[in-house]
């Protein structure tokens, strides 16, 4: 046996490669039917939104804005700071929980409906290379060469560097990006070096890694061996129906009498190739769900168009289950479609239970890096803490820190008042004073309170221990 013929796969390992390994180019057929529809509406409404919500403002800020800078991310009216890693964890959790959900009822839906990926290449880069190069199986597409080609580039790079600036917005702002377009790159360059590697990005990507992305780089396509299961909504080909394949044709008609000629009659797929030639990733879904399958259903619209005119019914390949397909029976009730949303439940609640809980303001006092006690010329002991206030208030504030008790303790007056603009955090550093004799254990524990500048937040803190020598009641010589 030759070297060659054992390096030789048995069958296609990709369905973006050739036999030798080379990039198998697809120009995927469009087949317009009530999926495909469907999912333009979908896609156009999705891009309207994406392009939107930068410059819908919900409590004076975008509906979602994520200031890295500033480490605040704005939910649709809700600012998540710093300090809150369990709001955000549980809203990770959330949305994971929720793909885990989503795909054990409906599959790869995500992919096929929703991914920016799958939205933008088949519904904005696929039409205009069609625009310049013809419509598969209505006109035989040429490459696009000369002026054509430049022109079809020109337009690629507009629209990506449209979104490539709509994507800067969420994190800048769109008014701020707004301002810079019109002004010199030189005033903010590293927002001009975002846009240009992020235009550069998205042109490599959808004018030529394009249905790379989800057969090669996406882990979701992996992840779906372990997320679905036989009862998964998914996009299947009827074999019982379907085989065998061929044009419907019987053999002849047997003389009477004659037993030994049986009527073979073909199944309904007549082996036109036209779920091939329409799928964006290039496989054929006949063989089977693949890692390559994204769910978008252009194999069903194409199947049902054939269907139509050569008078068979639709749901030759339709949106089915494994189970549904092989013993005509769909389980919908089994542990994951249960433990899921069960899961789903708890954390939704804890999630809404926290954010409902969290106070206005979040004040944080802990003992200061140092020395842990000084003692003044005066006797007196001091101990350095540090204050962080957060104001999560829709207004600016300013608060001032006293001590509740014991009697004799106070904090510096010009150190008892901190200004927190809002959704913002200040930290500062307090020395907080105590005479002597209140150590006689070594330590005193000592209450503070915070209240804003109208009295409409008022708070105690939890008991600090404040450090210092061990007093001795001075011997009385007398």
């Amino acid at each position: 046996m030759s070297s060659e013929s054992l390096l030789k796969p048995e069958g296609r390992v990709l369905s973006t490669l050739n036999e030798d390994g080379s990039r198998r180019w697809l120009k995927p057929r469009p087949s317009h039917d009530k999926f495909w529809s469907a999912r333009r509406v979908v896609a156009y409404l999705l891009i309207v939104v994406f392009s939107a919500i930068p410059w819908i403002p919900i409590n004076g800020k975008p509906a979602m804005f994520l200031d890295i800078v500033h480490r605040e991310f704005t939910f649709f009216g809700k600012t998540f700071l710093p300090t809150d890693t369990l709001l955000l964890g549980l809203l990770m959790m959330i949305v994971f929980i929720s793909i885990f959900l989503i795909t054990a009822l409906f599959g790869r839906v995500w992919c096929g409906w929703a991914c920016p990926q799958t939205v933008y290449m088949e519904f904005l880069y696929r039409p205009i290379e069609r625009l310049f190069e013809g419509t598969p199986g209505k006109k035989k597409p040429k490459k696009a060469t000369g002026l054509r080609k430049v022109l079809m580039y020109v337009v690629y790079f507009v629209i990506s560097a449209h979104l490539a600036q709509t994507f800067l917005s969420y994190f800048v702002g769109a008014h701020n990006v707004a301002d810079w377009i019109l002004g010199s790159p030189f005033d903010h360059p590293t927002a001009f070096l975002v846009v240009v590697v992020t235009t550069g990005a998205m042109m490599f990507d959808f004018s030529f890694f394009r249905e790379q992305v989800c057969c090669v780089v996406c882990p979701y396509a992996r992840m779906q061996s372990v997320l679905l299961d036989r009862d998964s909504l998914i996009v299947s080909y009827d074999p019982n129906r379907g085989e065998p394949r061929g044009k419907k044709k019987k053999s002849p008609k047997p003389m009477e009498g004659d037993v030994s000629l049986p009527v073979i009659e073909t199944g309904d797929c007549i082996d036109c190739t036209m779920c091939v030639q329409t799928c964006p990733t290039g496989i054929d879904i006949r063989d089977g769900l693949q890692l390559e399958c994204i769910g978008c259903a252009q194999c069903i619209d194409a199947c049902n168009l054939v269907m139509d005119k050569i008078g068979r019914a639709r749901g030759l390949i339709r949106y089915s289950s494994q189970r549904a397909i092989e013993d005509g029976k769909h389980k919908f009730w089994r542990p994951r479609v249960v433990i899921y949303p069960l899961i789903l439940l708890v954390i939704v609640s804890a999630f809404v239970t926290v954010l409902a809980r969290q106070e206005s303001t979040n004040v944080f006092l802990m003992r200061d890096r140092g020395m842990p006690f000084n003692t003044l010329v005066s006797g007196e002991i001091t101990n350095q803490v540090r204050v962080r206030i957060t104001n999560r208030s829709p207004v600016d504030d300013t608060y001032t820190l006293s001590v509740v008790e014991p009697a004799g303790v106070s904090i510096a007056p010009e150190s008892s008042t901190i200004a927190v603009v809002s959704g913002g955090e200040e930290s500062l550093r307090v020395p907080i004073t105590a005479p002597p004799e209140l150590f006689a254990e070594g330590f005193v524990m000592v209450r503070v309170r915070v209240t804003n500048h109208d009295g409409s937040y008022t708070k105690e803190l939890k008991p600090f221990k404040m450090l210092g020598p061990y007093y001795k009641e001075p011997k009385n010589d007398g």
